[in-house]
Parts: structure tokens; sequence; C-alpha cells
């Protein structure tokens, strides 16, 4: 794991952190990993020239400092939150989320807990709480925004219609296919997705 100046000469170790390992600046290693979350973002979001990141500065600690502080967590936890949160819209990868969890370990803000598994779990600090209290406006906005990317994903994305409209296709192919279907069954089916569009074009 990557060891950080904090200036002064002072560092903070961990058990079970290699001293030997190599030494990087946090402000640095920062700078780093929102690099990698905009190049993400513009993986994700496509088009050419340079798209806005997700999110810009130290939002993503401050977003990742708040879900831990909420409870306990392990990195997995904290992408498929985030996932949720936005609705399946944004899900950050683990080369985002893991750099930024060691630096908020380093920082101070959160620590590891003893867990079952090969998972590290962390809880957030007192130290952590603090720093959270001080950006509590922030925070807030941040947690706001991604819950506003949900309900915009929830109200314009149409997969769930896409997928039932696919098996629908998919079953009638299946079952008529091979053209042994009687007439009865046929007018059958035939009713029935009548009725279900009657029932759709009623609704408000």
């Amino acid at each position: 794991m990557f060891r950080f100046s904090r200036g002064g000469g002072h560092r903070r170790h961990h058990a079970g952190h290699h001293h030997g390992g190599p030494e990087l600046d946090a402000e640095r290693f920062l700078h780093w990993v929102e690099r990698l979350n905009d190049g993400e973002h513009r993986r994700r979001g496509g088009g050419g020239g340079r798209s806005r990141r997700m999110f810009d500065g130290g939002e993503l600690r401050l977003i990742l400092l708040k879900l831990i502080a909420d409870e306990p967590r392990h990195g997995y936890d904290l992408i498929r939150e985030i996932e949720a949160m936005t609705g399946g819209a944004y899900a950050p990868s683990p080369g985002v989320i893991y750099p930024t969890i060691t630096l908020l370990d380093e920082l101070g803000f959160i620590d590891e807990q003893r867990s079952e598994g090969a998972k590290k779990r962390f809880a957030a600090t007192d130290t952590g709480r603090s720093h959270l209290a001080e950006n509590a406006e922030q925070v807030d906005a941040l947690i706001a925004r991604l819950q506003a990317l949900g309900e915009h994903r929830q109200r314009v994305d149409a997969a769930p219609l896409r997928r039932a409209m696919g098996g629908l296709k998919m079953a009638l192919g299946e079952r008529f296919g091979g053209g042994d279907a009687s007439p009865e069954m046929i007018h059958d089916v035939a009713a029935m997705i009548d009725e279900l569009a009657q029932k759709v074009e009623r609704l408000k």
C-alpha cells in the first residue's frame, strides 16, 4: 500500500502497511484519483471532447466518507450503494474507489474494522465525522445530486418495458414459430395482447 507524506515529516502508519513501499504526496495522489474518475466518467458517458466529471475536487472523498459514516462498508458496498442511489446511471469502478479509500484511511478519516472474510470494512473516525460536519452543506448537496440523478433515471428509463417487450416477442416466437398452434390458441393470445393494450391506453 502507498505511504503518503503529510508534511513536517510526520507519517501515519497502520498495522500491515508496508513501510518500505513507495511514498506519494497526498495531494498529488488525490489529483491522480480525480483524473481516474474523470476518465471513467468520459468512458461511461461517451461522446467526443472533455465531458464534465461526475465528481469534482474532493467530492468523491466526501461521498464515500458520508456513506462509510452512515454504516461501516467495504469497497464493493460503496460501488453498489452509489449505483443504487443513481438508479444505475453511475457506478464508480474499483480503480477509482479503492485509491480514494486508501487516501481516506491515510488522512485518518476512516479506519479498518475487524471483519470476517477477505473484504476490508471501514468505519468513520471522529476526525472523519468532524470533517463531514465542517462540510455538511456540500455533503447534503452531493447526496441530493445523486438522488436527483436516480429519480431522473427512473422517470426516463424504459429498460423494464424493453425487457418485457423482448420477453413477449421471444415467447410468441417460441410458441408460434413452428406453425403448429391452433387457430383457437392464436385468437386467445391475440385477445390477451389486445386487452393489455387497452389497459395501457387507459393508464393515466
